[in-house]
């Protein structure tokens, strides 16, 4: 009897990868990666993906042919494509005879069916909303939801590396690295962390996990001056912390993301969840350990800081994606 396709979006991301190899150390499933470009399909296949798939969710066109027999999914998308996603959830729940199990990446802050968030109240600032990133995350969720599919949805904390992608160059060549964040602690959460957890939730399937969400954070609050020492003690020199104002932010990155970070500002994103320990029965990863350490496809966090990133100074990526949506 031949394995169930679960086709993993995103193939080539921080998750995807780790996804693909651990559903290969398995032996569950049969494994489709879905590519944009097909320059990794060789490095996929050496990982574990038994087969590599065009896919783009901006065409409509690759869809059919990335979904052709597909059991399962793990679904990610980059956070300009949300529109896209979105499409793309209302033509998965035409295949829900075929479709059995969808896991998704989300983030916690905005949902409305397992808490009663309101969007138009900010968590520490009165006249103001939800951070539209967050509304953006669960209407990802939710069009999920309404295409009637069993669904397991991985709310994770800010990922570890994410806020110093953008800062390699000072930290290559000057040893500093700066953002908002401050003293504020923050439960960041190692990348390979939810790769894990999608995993389990995949092979054990939606018998168990199918209408649940799960908050995955990393085991510790870490604010940036303990950031910069983990980071410097991988890289073996000194690294600091610089503050910069949330305003300065918004001019390097646009609205959108200088709001998310304020979140990250104020304590939303302190507190540690116990769900990533009820999945695998250990703590998460913390930060020193993800840098150290390498992941099922092989790389070390301190390797994967290098690699790429959406986010660029000077230029706002959400600036389209929020326009494109905001009939929502």
């Amino acid at each position: 009897m031949t394995n169930p396709v679960v086709l993993v979006t995103s193939a080539s991301g921080r998750i995807g990868k780790e996804v693909i190899a651990r559903l290969k150390s398995s032996g569950k499933f049969t494994i489709r990666a879905a590519l944009h470009s097909p320059a990794k399909a060789d490095y996929l296949k050496k990982i574990g993906a038994d087969e590599v798939v065009k896919f783009d969710l901006t065409d409509k066109g690759t869809w059919d042919a990335a979904l052709n027999g597909v059991e399962a999914i793990y679904s990610a998308s980059l956070d300009p494509l949300l529109e896209h996603h979105l499409n793309f959830s209302k033509h998965l729940g035409t295949l829900q005879g075929q479709v059995k199990h969808v896991v998704r990446v989300s983030c916690m802050g905005a949902d409305t069916n397992t808490a009663s968030y309101d969007k138009d109240v900010h968590v520490s600032r009165d006249g103001a909303g939800i951070p539209i990133m967050l509304q953006h995350y669960w209407w990802g969720e939710k069009a999920l939801v309404d295409a009637g599919l069993p669904l397991t949805v991985l709310r994770a904390n800010f990922f570890m590396n994410h806020l110093l992608k953008t800062d390699t160059e000072n930290i290559d060549k000057e040893g500093w690295f700066s953002n908002p964040l401050g003293k504020t602690r923050n439960s960041f959460v190692c990348t390979n962390d939810i790769a894990e957890v999608a995993v389990v939730c995949l092979t054990e399937g939606p018998k168990q996990h199918a209408n649940k969400f799960y908050d995955i954070t990393g085991p510790a609050p870490q604010n940036m001056d303990e950031i910069a020492a983990d980071l410097g003690a991988a890289l073996g020199k000194k690294v600091v912390y610089r503050p910069q104002t949330l305003a300065d932010m918004e001019k390097d990155f646009g609205p959108t993301r200088a709001a998310f970070f304020e979140y990250l500002c104020n304590g939303f994103y302190t507190r540690c969840s116990p769900d990533f320990y009820n999945l695998t029965g250990r703590k998460p990863t913390s930060y020193a350990e993800y840098l150290r350490n390498k992941g099922a496809a092989g790389e070390t966090g301190l390797e994967e800081l290098y690699q790429g990133n959406m986010w660029k100074k000077g230029e706002d990526a959400m600036k389209a994606a929020v326009a494109a949506v905001s009939k929502h």
